[in-house]
């Protein structure tokens, strides 16, 4: 019920009769994920969605959902320092679906640098650009299936964020950060 209300609000507040893409964010664990899936299938079925993905799923849930409905992207949380979806974004690539991975540009987590993150700032200074073009460059090199979606609080990162598409990080930089 809850799929169905958020989609018709959507919809409203888009001026749209169809959403293209209809990401299901966080499964939600009192409902059976096949459930959620299937009232997904229904709105796709009667028009109100052109496609179905998924977020923060296991890539058990992703195949289920597969098996139930065609999926087309995946929304999982994937980074420089948390690479724990690496079996679904694999996956991903060898299906040929999108993964956006969401918080492409974490954080630290503390005053003191993890190794990664001194590695993306020596690369960054080697190529006067910033840090955050580092983390979304190796994203960019890392698969073909990534589609970054950091967020933005100004033109400035907007313009930040973009140009990092053109940086071409060397071989022996992606085996660094990787």
């Amino acid at each position: 019920a809850h799929l169905r209300a958020a989609c018709n609000d959507s919809l409203q507040r888009l001026h749209l009769e169809r959403i293209d893409l209809y990401q299901l964010h966080t499964p939600d664990p009192k409902v059976p994920f096949e459930e959620s899936i299937g009232e997904l299938a229904r709105l796709r079925q009667q028009g109100k969605i052109r496609h179905i993905g998924v977020s923060n799923v296991t890539l058990a849930q992703l195949k289920q959902a597969r098996a139930l409905v065609p999926v087309v992207s995946v929304q999982n949380r994937y980074n420089l320092g948390d690479r724990s979806f690496e079996d679904v974004l694999q996956y991903c690539a060898t299906e040929r679906l999108a993964f956006l991975p969401w918080a492409p540009l974490a954080g630290r987590a503390s005053p003191r640098l993890v190794p990664w993150e001194s590695t993306a700032e020596e690369i960054a200074k080697a190529h006067a650009v910033s840090s955050a073009q580092v983390a979304l460059a190796w994203l960019l090199a890392r698969s073909r299936a990534l589609l970054p979606i950091p967020g933005t609080s100004s033109r400035a990162h907007l313009e930040d964020n973009v140009a990092a598409a053109a940086l071409h990080l060397t071989p022996t930089e992606l085996q660094q950060l990787s």
